[in-house]
């Protein structure tokens, strides 16, 4: 078993040199002595943000990686990490004293450093929006470096750092804490350093949670003699069993961890006095047949617990983790958990890819993520499984999660995105609008082009205009200025959209104005459509616009409506003489008699609005609301074709006849909004004949034509709207 509980010499020792440089050759150890030469003459009497001193914390983070069995380079890189802060020419000094990649390895851990306001923000934040960061800002600490190494110096740090503060309590503890438990604990049980994760997880639960820590640890230490008195005959009983058969095994107490017994507690809502492990065996032997004979050995020699029996060798966990773990009912009756594994199994579990990370954080990640952890898993610099430093750095730059960069928002959120992202595809990626909106952006606090391929850790800053759309160039791969699937799409559906919403409107003004031409305007559109073989109205403008549905197809659909049976008579309108002339001879025109007249389209006119005519050049005369601003505009150009006009007795006393008129309702948009009009209009007998709908920023935008017999029925037709949930104001338009 590995053990990072190494303790701090005290200030006057000397530095314990044996312990840094074991299991190194002699012109290793000979690097070590000169880099705690150079650290002691660097730092003297320096101290860290945190208080405490330079070169503690160095011996403490060369320890943990010493005894993590790490490399050289990486144990002299702890000693130094701080060198270049007190040298003029720190990285000249680190390459030419000891070579480039320990230059490099101090070099990615100031870096890696400069991510702590963000980590911290994270971690600390109370939104739970934020929080969920936590998981893309693993896998960037992840991204950011080219040597895995550089990781794991930052978790021997932040170990050292919690170890100070055990010995020095101060209020900065609790968000380095929080941070710890959320950011790097977890990164450590990734990696498969799991000695440093349980130290991280329990100092951390320590300081967030002292009064549930110290319960925890007091029920553990009242138990402890009585407990380790049960381990060793346990272990002396299972050996001894074990041996008979002929068979080699190890067989050790599994060592308990405060904040694992907490969560099991917690999360299975369990007393202490219920969790099986606290009393826990583990046995190693060589081979997979051996794991199922110690098996049959334990369940003989105690009783096993139902249910508590898991065979994860022939069926493995998702993450390929492998292990026999069974609960047994020892003599006093109380229960016992005992995993059984190969060696193999071991060293896979605590080093390799199945680490249980995967199914203990409840993280899904697909197969190829897997294999890149598999991949950084197999890259670590343990001595006694990678000869080749060189080789192993060439193909973790080549493989190590290069198809995925992390940049920031200028609020610190983090933001993933495929290698090769540019600007617009981060503004897509954080909400279409702004994509749509995006004129320009700032990476870093500079002005980029918008086509700029983004790189890791990146802060990135989009100027956006108050409305508009994308550029279509952006949708040009030679000028490069999208690369993800997403953004490409949501452009391609604005202008897809934008394009119909044309085509609609063209083919509305050409609808109508074939209606208008031989005095059709208050014919039915719905049933117009219906006529021409379209579903609803605006299919049928849709296809007008594209030049699907000519005049003659028009103009035979609008005779056969009007031959119809007992079509109602169109409403009378008493028209005057011009204004310029005499108001009181009054000719009273019934549909299409002595003068065309037609309600016009701006403002949908109905009894009893005020009313005045306009006399065109070749469509008669056009009748207008007074208060009509478009009316209003031609009455002051032209005044002398301005003449009165009211509603006749035939308007009002005919009750077959409809008026198209506009309402506009601004609402807060919900689901079934859209229903809900639909309903009151319906349950009023109100036929709609066109439906145009806007949603911006969470806010509706409908306008409804639709055919009263007069302006009373459409007033209560508002007040009715008004009353729909959510509507905000409905008015005539």
């Amino acid at each position: 078993m590995v053990s990072v509980t190494h303790a701090l010499p005290k200030d006057d020792a000397p530095p314990p040199i044996d312990t840094l440089a074991e299991g190194l050759s002699a012109g290793e150890r000979a690097l070590i002595e000169k880099a705690v030469t150079l650290a002691l003459d660097l730092y003297e009497d320096r101290l860290l943000g945190s208080g405490e001193p330079v070169w503690p914390h160095a011996l403490g983070m060369s320890l943990i990686c010493a005894s993590l069995r790490l490399d050289a380079e990486t144990r002299i890189a702890a000693l130094l990490f701080a060198a270049c802060d007190y040298l003029d020419d720190g990285v000249d000094t680190l390459v030419r004293d000891f070579g480039g990649p320990v230059a490099q390895l101090v070099d990615g851990l100031r870096k890696l450093n400069g991510l702590r306001v963000i980590t911290r923000m994270t971690a600390t934040a109370s939104a739970p929006e934020i929080r969920t960061q936590a998981e893309v800002l693993r896998k960037m600490l992840l991204a950011m470096v080219q040597d895995i190494r550089v990781v794991l110096l930052r978790l021997a740090s932040r170990t050292q750092t919690l170890r100070y503060y055990t010995d020095e309590p101060d209020d900065a503890r609790l968000d380095v804490a929080r941070e710890s438990l959320d950011i790097y604990a977890p990164l450590a049980n990734r990696l498969g350093v799991w000695q440093l994760k349980w130290e991280l997880e329990d100092l951390s639960f320590r300081f967030l949670e002292p009064d549930t820590y110290k319960r925890i640890a007091k029920m553990l230490d009242e138990r402890r003699v009585e407990r380790e008195g049960f381990i060793d005959k346990a272990i002396e009983r299972l050996r001894n069993e074990i041996a008979a058969v002929g068979i080699q095994a190890e067989v050790y107490g599994r060592p308990k961890h405060i904040y694992s017994i907490y969560n099991k507690m917690r999360k299975k809502h369990l007393d202490f006095s219920e969790v099986y492990d606290i009393r826990a065996l583990r046995v190693l032997v060589d081979e997979v047949r051996d794991c199922y004979t110690v098996l049959g050995i334990v369940h003989q020699i105690w009783q096993p617990i139902s249910k508590e029996y898991d065979d994860y060798i022939s069926k493995p966990k998702g993450n390929n983790y492998q292990s026999l773990h069974t609960a047994v009912l020892a003599g006093d009756g109380r229960a016992v958990e005992v995993q059984i594994r190969t060696h193999e199994m071991h060293r896979h579990a605590e080093l390799g890819v199945a680490a249980h990370w995967r199914y203990k954080e409840g993280a899904k990640h697909g197969g190829d993520y897997d294999e890149k952890i598999a991949l950084l898993r197999s890259l670590l610099s343990w001595r006694d499984e990678v000869a080749d430093s060189a080789d192993w750095v060439e193909r973790f730059k080549r493989a190590s999660l290069d198809d995925t960069l992390y940049v920031l928002t200028p609020q610190g959120r983090v933001v993933d995105l495929p290698r090769g992202a540019t600007p617009v595809d981060f503004a897509y990626r954080v909400h279409t609008d702004l994509g749509h909106r995006c004129r320009g952006a700032k990476v870093d606090g500079h002005l980029v082009p918008l086509n700029t391929a983004l790189d890791n850790g990146q802060t990135v800053e989009i100027t956006a205009a108050k409305e508009g759309g994308p550029s279509r160039d952006w949708l040009d791969p030679r000028q490069g200025y999208v690369a993800t699937s997403r953004a490409r799409n949501k452009i391609k559906q604005y202008f897809s959209q934008q394009e119909e919403e044309d085509l609609l409107a063209r083919g509305r003004s050409f609808v109508t104005r074939e209606m208008q031409r031989d005095g059709h305007a208050q014919a039915n559109i719905e049933g117009l459509a219906g006529k021409l073989g379209f579903k609803n109205a605006d299919a049928m403008f849709v296809a007008a616009g594209r030049g699907e549905v000519g005049p003659r197809a028009v103009q035979v659909a609008l005779r056969e409506a009007e031959a119809a049976p007992e079509a109602p008579a169109e409403p009378e309108i008493v028209v005057g003489r011009s204004r310029s002339g005499d108001t009181s001879d009054k000719v009273l025109i019934v549909g299409v008699g002595k003068l065309l007249t037609s309600l016009s389209r701006c403002c949908k006119p109905a009894p009893p609005d005020a009313i005045e005519g306009f006399v065109t050049r070749g469509r008669g005369i056009s009748i207008h609301r007074v208060d009509c601003h478009d009316f209003q505009q031609l009455a002051k150009q032209h005044p002398e074709r301005v003449i009165e006009a009211e509603w006749g007795d035939q308007a009002y006393n005919n009750r077959q006849a409809l008026f198209p008129v506009d309402i506009a309702v601004q609402a807060i948009d919900r689901q079934g909004l859209l229903r809900d009009i639909s309903e009151v209009l319906s349950r009023e007998k109100l036929n709609v004949t066109a439906v145009n709908t806007l949603t911006k920023k969470g806010t509706a935008h409908m306008r409804f034509t639709m055919e009263v017999g007069g302006v009373t029925q459409m007033q209560r037709a508002i007040t009715l709207i008004r009353e729909v949930s959510g509507v905000i104001d409905a008015q005539r338009r």
